[in-house]
């Protein structure tokens, strides 16, 4: 607020208090009270996250959306035994498929639907078909064995179980025996991410596919018009480097996820009281949520679809699967909510021999490794220099590994334009160091070229 105000010119005066930023003691006042007033709302946090975990400790269900199964009773969990039913029944059809997808098929085919539960200002939600998000986290859920989790932590909870211990390991096991098959990112060679979410503009989707070239594999998304040669094949019908797609998609997870605003608004989608959205961005930040958390089971739970164009990127995410990666602890959803979209100014233009998503108008931010090895190639470049003016001197030289050196001496050659990008942390997300380092071996001489052989044209 001070800093709006100093901008425009105005200062604040205090009706109740004595003192006003027009002088030197009334600024220091005031920043004296925000100071204070952070403190106590950090206090305050630190209290409420202590009483939550002390209260899951004693097995205590803390709020939040009724699971399919039970009711809200002076703040208990009590089961309803119609819900019950439905349960059991999901456990034990899982069971007997071994596969959530034939899971829903049959759910559907019988009529069971999410919980139906009515909202603020009696709005009514649920009753939906569940999707495979949903199922997932109706499967794992620990409630329904009675327990209580929290912080990666299980506690024996205080409500009544509705699956017994042996369907509860069963479906467990089994869901774990899967997700090894499915290979999410763990044992598979060459994941693909976003598999089976990709669409080009023209809406066909992009299949996952790879080429090998002198030993090393290159990944792909590629409309369907163009691997089944048809001819019918529109002027939309594209391909896109895989690693770089689902760079993006992460990097831009990670920003969303970052910022307490957003999350807020998507908290506020599932008609949560104010006392429980300020508790789960706690949680999210107690979760130190790093881009490392995401593998392709939760990002089939969280992005609904990616739509790749000749101009941009368009992720739309799931609000409820979102909130169930982030703090499925917490609350269970309904499924049936509106996408949140996010849509990234991006081109498919040349970077080196090949095609690279250069983002426009958003750079990585400052990398030090890049900027590190500016510093190294300028070193070797002034010790090259040093030597011709004393050949006895030959330490710098000597110690370098001969590829190294030289494509260090040929990117103590980078355009100034291209200097001041990457100090300025506005190079391509792709570029890092040891990328650079690779393109150096066929870096133009010319400094007006080497923009475009980059891939910060754009910048």
């Amino acid at each position: 607020i001070v800093d709006v105000l100093d901008a425009a010119g105005a200062s604040f005066v205090s009706v109740t208090q004595q003192f006003n930023t027009t002088t030197s003691m009334g600024r220091l006042t005031l920043n004296m009270l925000l100071s204070f007033a952070q403190f106590e709302r950090e206090i305050a946090g630190e209290r409420i996250r202590d009483k939550v975990a002390a209260s899951k400790a004693k097995g205590m269900w803390m709020g939040g959306n009724v699971p399919l199964g039970y009711v809200a009773v002076d703040k208990k969990l009590i089961v309803n035994e119609s819900e019950a039913n439905d349960v059991r029944m999901i456990f034990r059809t899982y069971l007997e498929v071994r596969s959530v997808r034939q899971l829903r098929v049959m759910l559907d085919r019988h009529g069971i639907v999410s919980k139906r539960r009515e909202g603020a200002g009696g709005t009514l939600a649920g009753g939906k078909r569940f999707s495979r998000g949903a199922l997932y986290t109706l499967l794992q859920n620990p409630i329904y064995a009675g327990d209580i989790a929290h912080q990666g932590k299980v506690y024996p909870g205080q409500h009544e179980r509705i699956v017994d211990d042996d369907l509860w390991r069963a479906v467990q096991d089994l869901l774990a025996h899967n997700r090894n098959e499915r290979s999410l990112g763990v044992t598979a060679k060459a994941p693909s991410l976003l598999a089976g979410l990709v669409v080009d503009s023209d809406g066909q989707s992009m299949t996952a596919t790879h080429a090998n070239k002198r030993g090393k594999r290159y990944r792909y998304y590629v409309s369907k018009s163009l691997i089944t040669k048809d001819e019918q094949a529109g002027p939309n019908a594209i391909r896109v480097p895989a690693g770089d797609l689902e760079m993006l998609v992460a990097d831009q997870l990670h920003k969303f996820c970052s910022s307490r605003g957003m999350l807020a608004e998507v908290f506020d989608r599932l008609d949560l009281d104010a006392r429980q959205i300020e508790y789960a961005l706690s949680q999210v930040n107690a979760n130190s949520f790093s881009l490392a958390r995401w593998d392709r089971e939760r990002i089939s739970m969280v992005v609904k679809r990616v739509s790749v164009t000749q101009n941009g990127v368009t992720i739309d995410l799931d609000p409820a699967g979102l909130t169930s990666v982030l703090i499925d602890e917490l609350i269970q959803v309904d499924r049936e909510l509106q996408p949140i979209s996010i849509a990234v100014d991006a081109q498919l233009g040349r970077a080196g021999k090949g095609k690279r998503i250069v983002v426009e108008k958003e750079g990585a931010g400052v990398d030090p490794a890049l900027v590190q090895l500016l510093k190294d190639a300028w070193a070797m470049r002034l010790a090259v220099i040093a030597l011709d003016a004393n050949p006895d001197d030959g330490t710098a030289w000597t110690a370098t590994y001969p590829a190294r050196r030289i494509a260090l001496i040929r990117l103590s050659y980078l355009a100034p334009k291209v200097v001041k990008i990457i100090l300025a942390g506005q190079q391509p997300p792709n570029l890092s160091a040891k990328r650079l380092m690779a393109l150096s071996k066929d870096l133009p001489y010319e400094w007006a070229e080497q923009s475009g052989y980059l891939g910060i044209q754009a910048v």
